[in-house]
């Protein structure tokens, strides 16, 4: 076993502390690697306070995590001491159901592990993420970083980046298409990054004007203020595609008539109920809404190399590990743009 330092959650009411645990040593296929970044997702704070009411304790959050990688198993053939690897969401699954078979780990039929708040595979052992300095990881769930980028900046794309890559990919946004990012927050930023840079029209709707001013400078060719009727009028009807980060239940209605015919709606953001859909909606101009995951590693690992060649990466706020819960408090009132990073370097100062 390994000895590991991080911060965890004791409890549902407890706030994130310094927490010493055991990792497994690295098996035949493991890479272990040295943690420098860890992203902060929205997930990491439902969790810990156990809003979905599955939460294991104790609970070590992250599943944005750089890292570099300090030893490899002998028959891990993919990664040498001191290359560059990201983990994201999970880190392990069955490998024979069809989804698995099919490299679409992310739909594993008996459930992926994921990185935290789960049991590691065939043990009883709790799963710790990232919010620590170091993790063990079969190097089939590890991705390569290409070195152009900045690494506390790449953090966030194996959540959220691939969140938004893989529904953009899976259905075919590309050149003289239109397509509507709605919501500018974690996602949305990064799916509106990834539409332009994949060749569309793109349009940020949103529910705020003040938001407006950083679509465009993150490329967008235009805002919609979806509590603008007018303005929803005009666009009615002309979208190919939609990709919805909102997080909270909402309405989807006024968005599925933007639809142009055959157009989806790809729903990301929102885990909870929306409210009923009109049928007439979907009837009237043969429109969908759909669902998406994150990504496999090996559609990760393209989404990585996408990055590299288009200079794509997410707006971070780096903060030190003992701000944790002060960042957990300004993610609940939405006060980061577009996402917090911890330099794990500061969590032996912090222990």
């Amino acid at each position: 076993m390994i000895d590991a330092l991080g911060y965890a959650a004791e409890d549902a009411n407890s706030p994130l502390r310094p927490f010493t645990f055991q990792r497994r040593s690295p098996g035949p296929r493991d890479v272990e690697i040295e943690i420098l970044y860890c992203g902060v997702c929205h997930t990491d704070l439902h969790q810990s306070r156990n809003d979905w009411g599955n939460a294991l304790y104790p609970m070590v959050p992250g599943h944005e995590i750089v890292g570099r990688v300090v030893s490899v198993g002998a028959e891990a053939g993919r990664f040498s001491v001191g290359d560059i690897a990201g983990v994201g969401c999970m880190v392990d699954s069955c490998r024979h159901c069809r989804p698995c078979r099919s490299a679409l780990e992310q739909y594993c039929e008996e459930i992926p592990t994921w990185t935290y708040n789960a049991r590691e595979r065939g043990s009883d052992q709790l799963a710790f993420g990232g919010y620590s300095d170091r993790i063990v990881v079969d190097e089939h769930f590890v991705v390569r970083i290409p070195p152009s980028l900045d690494l506390k900046a790449v953090a966030p794309l194996l959540c959220a980046g691939i969140t938004t890559y893989s529904p953009l990919k899976h259905w075919k946004v590309g050149p003289g298409q239109k397509v509507g990012v709605i919501g500018l927050g974690g996602l949305g930023h990064l799916g509106l990054r990834f539409a332009k840079a994949l060749g569309a029209e793109v349009v940020m709707i949103t529910t705020s004007e003040a938001k407006g001013a950083d679509a465009l400078r993150l490329g967008a060719d235009e805002v919609l203020v979806s509590t603008d009727p007018a303005a929803m009028e005009r666009h009615a009807g002309s979208f190919d595609f939609l990709l919805s980060t909102v997080p909270v239940s909402h309405d989807a209605n006024p968005y599925m008539a933007l639809l142009r015919l055959d157009g989806t709606m790809a729903v990301v953001g929102a885990l909870t109920p929306l409210a009923p859909l009109l049928g007439g909606h979907l009837i009237a101009a043969r429109r969908s809404i759909a669902g998406s995951s994150i990504g496999s590693p090996a559609e990760t690992q393209e989404m990585m190399d996408f990055c590299a060649e288009h200079g794509i990466v997410s707006d971070v706020e780096v903060i030190d590990i003992a701000d944790i819960n002060e960042a957990f408090r300004r993610l609940e009132k939405g006060d980061v743009r577009y996402r917090f990073v911890i330099d794990m370097a500061s969590l032996k100062a912090a222990a």
